[in-house]
């Protein structure tokens, strides 16, 4: 009996900490980070054009955890956050095809988006955003451009980050590894 009381405490409590581990954190998104999208709101209409020439649509990215990541080359907060980004999330989740992660940069002609990538030393898709007309579908005008979206796979925005601050950063890589492990 003993022994059953045991199997069961500890079946109890690994299917308590497995169940802890698949919620995605709750998130208060302060004002100040500018956004104008929210938590749960349906991902809004985009086409992305990257800089190979491929072209794609919201309509492309259901069924995929997709990771927008707004950039520019004389950003000093993306420049830091991108190797990040390349190794933890990137490297990883590359090959997975329920995977998507797209760099968008803000408002730069095809020329530097390209040598920005390759100075950076990124593998990951760049978009262009003439006009930074994608960015300004997320957040307000005059926001700061370093920041992130995670979208789960019904198309749902579930985690936004602003800057590149570690424990954030940290929380957002589990968010996408929760998310691809469903």
């Amino acid at each position: 009996m003993k022994k059953l009381l045991s199997i069961f405490l500890a079946s109890f409590f690994t299917i308590s900490a497995i169940a802890q581990l698949s919620e995605i954190p709750k998130q208060e998104i302060p004002e100040e980070y500018g956004f104008i999208v929210e938590i749960g709101q349906q991902m809004p209409n985009i086409k992305l054009e990257l800089t190979n020439g491929e072209k794609i649509k919201t309509k492309d990215l259901i069924g995929k955890v997709v990771m927008l990541q707004f950039t520019a080359s004389w950003c000093g907060v993306c420049r830091q956050e991108m190797p990040h980004i390349e190794k933890d999330i990137w490297l990883k989740h590359k090959n997975n095809e329920d995977f998507a992660l797209f760099g968008v940069d803000m408002d730069e002609p095809i020329d530097r988006v390209i040598k920005f990538a390759e100075d950076m030393k990124i593998n990951y898709p760049l978009a262009l955003d003439p006009e930074a007309k994608i960015f300004y579908t997320f957040a307000a005008r005059g926001a700061g451009v370093t920041r992130n979206i995670i979208i789960d796979k019904t198309g749902k925005i579930v985690y936004m980050t602003r800057l590149f601050k570690e424990d954030e950063f940290n929380e957002m890589v589990e968010v996408i590894d929760l998310l691809l492990a469903r």
